[in-house]
């Protein structure tokens, strides 16, 4: 039989080729045998990609939460492949859903052509154009999901986020390739974006030309209802803080809320001794209709709260370090990238090894510059740190799993779509808290070897604090961590590191209490806090009986059901799963109160407490022996070592 070679062979003839070859093998052979893969889709040059691709974007179906695109790419050949981006920075994940793309329809000259997807990559789409085609022209709709809390689109604000609304080129590296992009937004709103606008003609809106990389690392927020804040911290340093809100009522900021946001971005000029945007966007939405958010960006970041996050200021305490951790990674994430999670497109598998330092480290500094800025009080700093620490003690997790092996995680978990059944034991995002607590080792480390003289943000300054004004990224690897420790205070840091991030180590590091002249305590005082975010994110009994419960803000349906349940803990060992539902406490109709109450009220008895649970049709009571109260962690001071964590925690000199 004629053989067929598919080297210079369209995509769709190769694909028949391919399955021919296969028939032919299979009749040949005594069993089967493997299909070839397709061809391999071009790997991203570093060659400018011909001319500039025109994109517009209609925001305009609002009620559909649907957004229409249209695509115009310059092309120069008859095969070429566009792909939709799928590994997306930030999110660290394959985590941008391609079955949200639909009615993709590409045309040539006023002609429609066929495309075909490949057969292996769901991301990528082969397209064989007319010998005298010099451009494509592209439709499809980005289907958003209509729950605002997932797609965070609502009838009053959008978050449009380029990747969902673009195909590309393959072949080239993302900043090889032109975009120049429009945007038609709904009547009378506003919008807030780090691109720069090169016109506006009513609600179209044209941005200057820049590359691909830089656009989708360059969301827009848009709404009905906003107001933008100066935070600069002088004409050098823009900053500005772009908030959409349901109400125009929740756009209020008082004096004092603006003073610590000021702070902030002073803090973080003093902690990184550089800048690395042109200026610099928060793009917040404060809102109970969409969902909220966290993620970075080089210039701006996408951030979400509820909507009382000003107007009922105590009630955000736990939440209070997303715009300090966002802001943090324009330095640790995105100006500095270890070099696994740099990607010459979005299309090219990431890998996670450094996310205990990326995330990690980030997650640190936010908490800090919390502090310092004012956004939390000292107190309830060292608060946060002690429930991080007392989430630790009682999640074993870590006697199977190292630190390191949780930054798999991402890709291993599609980033969460499916939560864990036993997160205390399979350990998931850990490297985000328990890095706060390997870093504040390090910190009180480096303080005591030098007396006092150095500290961790020596380090930052010189790690991050290189090529001021550029937004360039530059990677770093472990080698290079180390050698700026070093380089800060001299110490055997590889095996610091080593012994609490890449090996099994069942002891929780709180070093960096004990060094910092504080110990992990628990006793039944609540912070006030704390007990405002109960409300919002439900009410944990983890220290004491093991398990914690959904808040009512979901409904009747959520009253009682239990969110989480620790491993090894009473509760576990009594039966109660993750799927039940608490119906009643010492035969009486279970409320938050009554089990705080009867948890206090068993530290003078000796009567177990009877918990009466739901899975479905059945019902089963459990009796815990348990008599040590509510167990809040706590920071206490020890008067014999040097307080060193509050000079963490305080403003910068």
């Amino acid at each position: 039989m004629r053989s067929f070679s598919t080297r210079r062979s369209s995509p769709i003839l190769a694909a028949l080729c391919i399955a021919l070859t296969a028939t032919v093998q299979a009749q040949n052979s005594p069993g089967p045998q493997p299909a070839p893969l397709p061809p391999p889709i071009a790997a991203p040059a570093d060659t400018p990609y011909p001319g500039t691709i025109s994109l517009l974007v209609d925001v305009t179906n609002i009620a559909d939460r649907i957004l229409t695109v249209h695509e115009t790419i310059p092309i120069k050949g008859r095969e070429i492949t566009l792909l939709y981006p799928e590994w997306l920075p930030g999110t660290h994940s394959p985590s941008n859903p391609v079955e949200e793309l639909a009615g993709l329809v590409i045309t040539a000259n006023g002609k429609r052509i066929p495309w075909v997807r490949d057969r292996v990559n769901m991301y990528a789409f082969h397209i064989e154009a007319p010998k005298d085609a010099t451009a494509l022209d592209i439709n499809f709709q980005y289907l958003a999901p209509l729950d605002p809390r997932r797609g965070r689109i609502s009838s009053k604000f959008a978050d449009v986020t380029w990747n969902s609304v673009l195909l590309y080129p393959a072949g080239h590296l993302s900043r090889d390739i032109k975009f120049e992009t429009s945007l038609r937004l709904p009547e009378a709103w506003k919008f807030a974006c780090s691109l720069d606008v090169k016109s506006q003609n009513g609600n179209l809106v044209q941005f200057k030309e820049t590359t691909l990389n830089t656009l989708v690392d360059s969301p827009l927020y848009a709404g009905a209802n906003f107001k933008r804040v100066d935070l600069s911290s002088g004409p050098d340093n823009p900053v500005y803080l772009d908030v959409f809100a349901d109400k125009p009522a929740d756009l209020e900021i008082t004096p004092e809320e603006l003073q610590y946001h000021k702070n902030l971005v002073i803090e973080a000029q003093k902690l990184f001794n550089s800048r690395h945007y042109d200026r610099y966007d928060f793009l917040f939405s404060v809102s109970d209709t969409v969902g909220g958010k966290g993620l970075e960006h080089h210039q701006s970041s996408e951030d979400g709260s509820r909507a009382n996050n000003f107007t009922d200021w105590g009630a955000g305490v736990s939440g209070r370090a997303l715009l300090p951790h966002e802001y943090t990674h324009s330095w640790n994430g995105k100006f500095r990238r270890p070099a696994d999670l740099w990607t010459p497109n979005f299309n090219v598998p990431m890998r996670n090894d450094l996310l205990w330092v990326y995330e990690g480290l980030t997650n640190y500094y936010g908490n800090v510059l919390t502090a310092r800025s004012g956004l939390r009080t000292p107190e309830q700093a060292r608060d946060v740190w002690a429930q991080i620490a007392a989430g630790f003690e009682i999640s074993p997790g870590r006697t199977w799993r190292s630190l390191q092996d949780t930054t798999n995680d991402p890709i291993a978990s599609s980033h969460g779509a499916v939560p864990q059944i036993w997160a205390s034991w399979q350990r998931a995002f850990d490297y985000y808290p328990e890095s706060d607590l390997v870093w504040l080792d390090a910190d009180t480390k480096i303080r005591e070897l030098s007396g006092g003289k150095k500290s961790l943000d020596d380090f930052a300054k010189l790690f991050f604090g290189i090529n001021n004004g550029s937004y360039v990224t530059v990677t770093y690897t472990l080698e290079d961590i180390v050698k700026a420790l070093n380089t800060v205070q001299p110490y055997d840091w590889a095996g610091f590191l080593r012994t609490r991030v890449y090996e099994v180590s069942p002891g929780v590091p709180e070093d960096g209490f004990t060094r910092g002249g504080y110990r992990l305590v628990y006793n039944d005082n609540e912070p006030e806090w704390l007990k405002k975010a109960e409300a919002v994110r439900g009410i944990s009994f983890a220290t004491s009986l093991g398990f914690s419960v959904k808040s009512d803000t979901g409904g009747p349906d959520t009253h009682g059901g239990i969110d989480q349940v620790w491993w090894d803990s009473l509760a576990f060992k009594g039966g109660i799963t993750p799927d039940m539902q608490l119906q009643a406490v010492n035969d009486q109709k279970y409320t938050p109160a009554l089990l705080r109450e009867t948890i206090l009220a068993a530290e003078k008895g000796q009567e177990p407490i009877r918990l009466l649970l739901k899975r479905g049709d059945e019902f089963l009571t459990v009796s815990l022996d348990y008599h040590g109260g509510m167990r809040y962690p706590h920071l206490q001071r020890v008067d014999t070592t040097r307080d060193r964590l509050d000079a963490i925690l305080a403003p910068a000199k």
